[in-house]
């Protein structure tokens, strides 16, 4: 049999740098990939064994195989991240361009006015940003226009035209906002010195113009001028309380990005905090959608050169949780402790604050899609092979030897199904042994959910250590279960997940999802297990002394309990009372017993 097309087009890939892109049948776009090597890169996908289902079914869809060869690896970079985000192949993480973040503008112009836009026109102006936020923008409007006096008009200030006397001053200058520029009252010098100091602000560098600023206090101070002297005294006190506030970090720690991560089963969030002069001057978090379980590594990487690109970053310096290839003009950095380590755990922590959100979000929007992250991480955490849809958690009640009851609570998509809840009477176990009454509560569950046909859970979970979980699994082998359904033990200490044949067991961590469902069940069964065997104890305690009455059954017992809700009540209740609802005769009988007693 003659080489396919694939087989001549794998051959003929060179050992270089660059980006590949995998086609279909219909020659749409399934995946785009970088690589140091494309040739190795690209072969490993057709010469080994993938564990993942969906590389699996793209390896199968995979016709035909382009390539792009660049110069470096920070190119190939670039590239498949606008591969990525321009044709968004189904196998790739979704990664969303979006284009409208504000920016603020210096406009090219003889005396530049300073606005926020979301257009970036190439004529020469300014642009600052992107900001990820209006209100952060608007802050920094706030807080330029509270310290400088800038024109916000849109007059043609050319020299010849103001010479003309073609503009008369507006509000604005009689306001004390503008000083008047459009009729040469302010000189081109003076204007330019402010936007100096602007570009400064914006930049994330306070110093300059604090010290301008109170070199200028200085000033009007010692010429007696105390007015102009405290209303620059109020600029330095906005200044300086805006610095206070942006400022969380050794100001020594200057033009640095810092990335962190956080993921789950479906999705990375990448944090990215932008650092200039000591102050957070923008804060940035990106959701992932995985798509081939890529590890966080990759995700980090593809993120670092997706934002720094949409952010138009040329910092030189990164902080990352760990190694990342980005490129070589970037020095990467791994804090380890001090100031440097404190920005990244900063950055962490808006990550996990963004995904807490984000879930918050998602559960009231779109529980179906919070049902379906929540199985996928589940069946990750415990080791599952499907995800457990219809779980089962069993508890005994067996206090002082008395009453022994069993409770099953059942969730479904990872939330509590009452009407599936049962109780078990202990039958077949003489006294307190909580083996025995679990292999019998099992056995019986299961029995009766075959006999009738009804569907199985995915996962069982047994409250309690080895010595519980081995009751439950001999009652799943009597009835051929044993390895068709997950089973778990719980011990007492929550973290403890045994599973059967494995001495050594699993602990999970105390914040994770699946543990809060896990106690979620547990407490549930435990809930409703005490329910029933507290009502078994106050029916058996309430009805024994109306059924001592000589000439009082059972069924009698039953109607006085409906009618008086307590045995206390019908002591207490008047002749009649009681005759309405026994009738005469065993109305004299109760009535006596009481009285007379």
């Amino acid at each position: 049999m003659g080489e396919t097309s694939l087989d001549v087009q794998l051959k003929t890939l060179p050992n270089q740098p660059g980006v590949y892109q995998f086609f279909d049948s219909n020659d749409t776009i399934l995946y785009v990939g970088k690589a140091k090597n494309l040739k190795k890169r690209v072969s490993s996908y057709f010469n080994k064994q993938h564990d993942y289902g969906k590389t699996k079914v793209l390896v199968k869809k995979i016709v035909s195989i382009k390539h792009i060869v660049v110069a470096t690896e920070t190119d190939a970079l670039l590239l498949e991240n606008n591969l990525i985000k321009k044709y968004q192949p189904r196998y790739n993480v979704l990664l969303k361009d979006d284009k409208s973040y504000p920016w603020i503008c210096i406009k090219k112009e003889r005396f530049p006015r300073v606005f926020s836009t979301r257009r970036v026109i190439k004529d020469g102006s300014e642009y600052f940003g992107p900001y990820t936020s209006m209100k952060t923008v608007n802050t920094l409007l706030d807080l330029i226009r509270g310290l400088f006096q800038l024109r916000t008009c849109n007059y043609d200030l050319a020299q010849e035209k103001i010479e003309a006397e073609k503009y008369k001053v507006c509000l604005e200058y009689h306001l004390g906002n503008c000083k008047g520029p459009c009729e040469g009252l302010e000189t081109e010098v003076s204007y330019h010195n402010n936007i100096a100091s602007i570009r400064e602000i914006l930049k994330g560098n306070f110093k300059d113009s604090l010290y301008q600023f109170k070199a200028q206090m200085a000033r009007f101070a010692e010429e007696m001028q105390f007015e102009e002297a405290q209303k620059i005294k109020e600029k330095i006190e906005v200044l300086e309380n805006y610095q206070a506030k942006s400022t969380i970090v050794n100001p020594k720690i200057s033009n640095v990005d810092v990335f962190s991560i956080v993921s789950d089963e479906s999705y990375g969030y990448v944090n990215f905090l932008q650092i200039s002069y000591g102050s957070i001057i923008r804060s940035h978090t990106l959701e992932i959608k995985k798509k081939l379980q890529e590890p966080d590594e990759a995700l980090l990487q593809l993120a670092i050169t997706e934002l720094r690109q949409r952010f138009n970053s040329k910092s030189k310096e990164i902080f990352v949780p760990f190694k990342v290839d980005v490129g070589g003009d970037v020095k990467v950095t791994i804090p380890k402790l001090g100031d440097k380590k404190h920005i990244l755990d900063l950055s962490l922590r808006n990550a996990k604050y963004y995904r807490m959100e984000r879930f918050k979000q998602v559960k009231i929007t779109d529980p179906d899609k919070h049902a379906n992250r929540i199985m996928a991480q589940m069946k990750a955490d415990l080791r599952l092979h499907e995800e457990p849809r219809h779980i089962e958690c069993f508890d005994n009640s067996n206090i002082q030897g008395t009453n022994p009851v069993a409770a099953c609570v059942v969730f479904k998509n990872g939330k509590p199904s009452k009407k599936d809840y049962r109780h078990f009477n202990i039958k077949t176990v003489e006294g307190p042994d909580d083996f025995a009454s679990m292999e019998e509560v099992v056995y019986r569950r299961y029995k009766r959910l075959l006999d009738e046909e009804k569907p199985l859970p995915q996962l069982i979970i047994i409250d309690g250590g080895k010595g519980q979980l081995s009751s439950a699994l001999k009652s799943l082998e009597v009835l051929h279960l044993r390895g068709k359904i997950a089973i778990i033990g719980i011990a007492k200490r929550l973290e403890e997940l045994f599973y059967p044949d494995d001495p050594i067991p699993l602990y999970l961590d105390k914040k994770s999802e699946t543990l809060k469902i896990i106690q979620q069940l547990r407490n549930e069964a435990h809930r409703f297990g005490i329910e029933h065997h507290r009502n078994k104890r106050s029916k058996n305690a309430l009805n024994t002394e109306l059924e001592t009455i000589s000439g009082i059954g059972e069924k009698t017992v039953v109607e006085l309990l409906k009618t008086f809700k307590s045995a206390k009540r019908v002591s207490n209740a008047k002749l009649d009372e009681l005759e309405d609802v026994v009738g005469k005769h065993k109305a004299n009988i109760i009535y006596n017993y009481y009285h007379n007693k």
